[in-house]
């Protein structure tokens, strides 16, 4: 079959698949950039081989699922039919009645031996709403020849905040998720008294005292991909964004930029099937997602982006990227090499406290 892809004005939205007037029509929402991109390669483009009556039309609003999803229940319109969230949000949506509840052994595809589902996720089912693709991590690039002459260039996150040995811009999220973590862990708190000092009075003066040190050397992005364009551009000397998108950059674009792996930031990413969808719709959802979830299809991913596959029994068929010819193991936030203080974003604390930090921080950058 032929694939046609389509870019449907500012909003990033693309088709992909059959353009007939028959076809299905089956939105599915993500992030862009190389991240979607490897879902277009592992998933998208072997499922519509498959299913020639199918139309993906994709949209690049993951970041703003939970305010989106809202307002479409409220309008009683759901124009979305699967949506990749972080394990925070899954948990927010599931709470809500936004997102609906999924029976992973009788839904999603066993392990090739037969092990079912729920025992080749294991705890990467947060959540019952929640099916689980990836594990990644949120940590920092730098532009390694804007590393003084002399000075050993950074390995950790706390960097961002040191000036005076690393000076020029950096780039961090607009949205408190990690920030408020580094901003305490690299003025000493031990991660075991990090959320519990969040939230309190105390804890959150101390980590935007912290952010005050490096504010107005900041670009606050939106979207993951502003980093890596930032440091190819040389507008910053370091920033954090997700290590697929430095992957891309410094693998697949060769920009001059290295990785500060120490005290990453761990996460899952994953869908979510909004809650009310027609049962047509429904029905396509969710023989998608029996597709795209299985073991090889996880593993697949891997070849396009460094993110380690949800299920235990992909990472053994984790290999080489599928044009660089390069192990992708060691570009895993997983491997043992990158580990050093990486923690996981603790998101059932998020779940319960993120609507209120978020209108702190927003009111912080605002001032």
């Amino acid at each position: 079959m032929k694939l046609k892809t389509i870019l449907m004005g500012a909003a990033g939205v693309m088709a992909l698949g059959a353009t007939t007037a028959s076809a299905q029509d089956m939105t599915i929402v993500s992030w862009g950039g190389a991240y979607q991109a490897s879902q277009v390669n592992a998933y998208f483009t072997p499922y519509l081989a498959a299913n020639p009556g199918i139309n993906i039309i994709t949209d690049e609003s993951s970041a703003d699922a939970v305010a989106r999803l809202r307002a479409m229940q409220e309008a009683g319109n759901i124009t979305w039919d699967l949506v990749d969230v972080e394990a925070a949000d899954s948990l927010r949506l599931c709470d809500e009645g936004l997102a609906m509840p999924i029976n992973a052994d009788e839904q999603l595809a066993p392990a090739p031996d037969g092990t079912s589902a729920t025992e080749d996720f294991g705890p990467m089912l947060v959540s019952e709403c929640f099916i689980p693709q990836i594990v990644f991590s949120t940590t920092f690039g730098y532009r390694t020849d804007m590393v003084p002459e002399g000075v050993e260039p950074p390995t950790d996150a706390c960097a961002v905040f040191d000036l005076e040995t690393y000076p020029g811009r950096r780039a961090l999220n607009r949205r408190p998720v990690g920030n408020m973590e580094w901003a305490l862990l690299c003025d000493g708190v031990p991660y075991d008294e990090v959320y519990d000092m969040l939230e309190t009075e105390e804890g959150l003066t101390r980590a935007f005292a912290m952010l005050d040190t490096i504010k107005d050397q900041t670009i606050w992005w939106s979207a993951a991909a502003e980093t890596p364009q930032l440091l190819a551009d040389g507008e910053i000397f370091m920033g954090s964004s997700y290590n697929g998108r430095l992957f891309s950059a410094i693998a697949e674009q060769d920009q001059p930029i290295g990785m500060a792996w120490g005290y990453q930031m761990l996460d899952i990413d994953g869908w979510i099937v909004p809650a009310g969808l027609p049962e047509d719709r429904l029905q396509r959802v969710m023989d998608f997602l029996y597709f795209a979830t299985d073991t090889q299809r996880l593993a697949d991913q891997a070849k396009y982006i460094s993110y380690g596959p949800a299920r235990a029994s992909s990472a053994p068929l984790v290999g080489n990227h599928e044009t660089l010819g390069i192990p992708m193991a060691p570009h895993m936030p997983t491997d043992p090499a990158n580990m050093t203080g990486a923690f996981v974003t603790n998101y059932l604390w998020w779940a319960d406290y993120r609507d209120e930090i978020d209108a702190r921080f927003q009111a912080w950058l605002a001032q």
